[in-house]
């Protein structure tokens, strides 16, 4: 059996992984700030200040995800990583002292148009801080359980400290991880994969790179068909995060307290996932991971509507499972089959396109929810499953 943390045994790998590890936490204390003050600005409307930096923080990666992959290739995505989390650190510091829900939105999307030039240059550095090949799929691996369970257990850590210290203060810490993450990421050595060479060469124009960046992705059977069942994944993944807090106090008339259990559950699963992945998803199983990953979460939701508290806990699980499996086998085969000098601008594609999906997704899981409730997970279930079947028919790749 492969050791999940294998990749710890490799400085480099460590102090990246530390440095994400901490920026992570520092995201959860944004989010959970951000909640708060939209309540503060918004009361009962608060939703619509929520779902309107959502947006823009999805528009800011669509936007600027490309361009910063490309920039991943050619500037040193050490620099990037650090520059990125100071100029994050400093946005953040703005947000205790804002007065208006129109500030909150534009210090929101700047906010994320920074990170879309970060996710790119960390997503590239990672295959590079691993010197053996085959620890690769267990660091991503690594990556992405940590990310998971963070986000179900940054939220509560962020809600307590602000319970502390208030809901302005908690941005102050959160400030403070930046430049945490930001020291780790100064003691490593240059990331930099294209090398200098003494013949000059003519470098192409950054739409030119944008657009090969695109290119790669869709022209590899494999990733292309891990980007489209990502596709699948958002479908159904947005029905869970729109539709849930509505069914567990709107239909089952449940408490706060039973939705946090039931997303908790789901992050719970999806973290299970990333780590037992390490094991499950070999080359040789990938595709089979991607097929068995997007039918649990489409299958699981389609039950969403008829049950009780306690199946719906066991349902997220599995949902948050197939999700993850659904999703993560993308960053392995790009970092597998894609060239190194290459992999900057084919993240930040990936980047781009993989929030589009979810760009789609939660309208049509908003439009469900709002029209067809008590069948918001049916339908859901099923418009991700055809999607799934038509993906299956049309692009499934003979070999991984």
């Amino acid at each position: 059996m492969t050791n999940p943390f294998s990749p710890l045994k490799e400085k480099i790998f460590v102090r990246l992984y530390l440095s994400q590890t901490i920026s992570l936490l520092g995201d959860a204390f944004t989010w959970v700030g951000i909640a708060l003050l939209a309540f503060q600005f918004g009361g009962s409307h608060s939703a619509e200040i929520l779902s309107i930096a959502l947006t823009l923080r999805v528009s800011a990666f669509i936007i600027f995800g490309p361009y910063a992959g490309v920039f991943a290739d050619r500037i040193d995505r050490k620099k990037i990583m650090y520059i990125t989390h100071f100029v994050r650190m400093a946005i953040v510091g703005c947000l205790p002292f804002v007065t208006a829900a129109w500030q909150i939105y534009v210090l929101i999307f700047f906010l994320n148009i920074f990170n879309a030039f970060f996710t790119p240059a960390y997503q590239a550095a990672l295959p590079q801080s691993i010197h053996i090949k085959k620890n690769y799929s267990s660091g991503i691996a690594l990556s992405n359980a940590t990310n998971q369970l963070l986000g179900v257990l940054g939220p509560g850590i962020a809600g307590g400290v602000a319970a502390w210290l208030g809901a302005r203060q908690i941005f102050f810490v959160d400030a403070a991880s930046f430049i945490i993450a930001a020291v780790f990421i100064v003691t490593l050595p240059s990331l930099l994969v294209i090398k200098k060479s003494s013949v000059k060469r003519k470098i192409p124009k950054v739409w030119t790179d944008v657009l090969k960046g695109t290119h790669l992705l869709f022209t590899d059977k494999a990733v292309r068909f891990a980007l489209l069942i990502e596709f699948v994944s958002a479908i159904a993944g947005a029905q869970i995060l729109v539709n849930t807090v509505g069914y567990i106090k709107g239909q089952l008339h449940l408490t706060d307290k039973h939705y946090g259990y039931v997303m908790a559950a789901f992050g719970i699963g999806a973290a299970i996932a990333a780590f037992a992945s390490g094991n499950f998803d070999k080359s040789k199983n990938r595709i089979a991971s991607l097929m068995i990953g997007g039918g649990l979460v489409c299958v699981s939701i389609s039950f969403g509507n008829y049950v009780a508290f306690m199946p719906l806990l066991i349902l997220w699980l599995i949902a948050g499972f197939g999700q993850t499996l659904a999703e993560m086998p993308s960053q392995i085969l790009i970092a597998e089959k894609i060239p190194k000098e290459e992999h900057g601008k084919v993240y930040g594609a990936h980047f781009a396109w993989s929030h589009l999906w979810w760009a789609f997704a939660y309208p049509i899981a908003g439009y469900v929810g709002i029209h067809f409730q008590s069948r918001e997970f049916l339908i859901g279930a099923g418009i991700s499953l055809g999607l799934f079947v038509t993906i299956i028919l049309l692009f499934h790749p003979r070999k991984a």
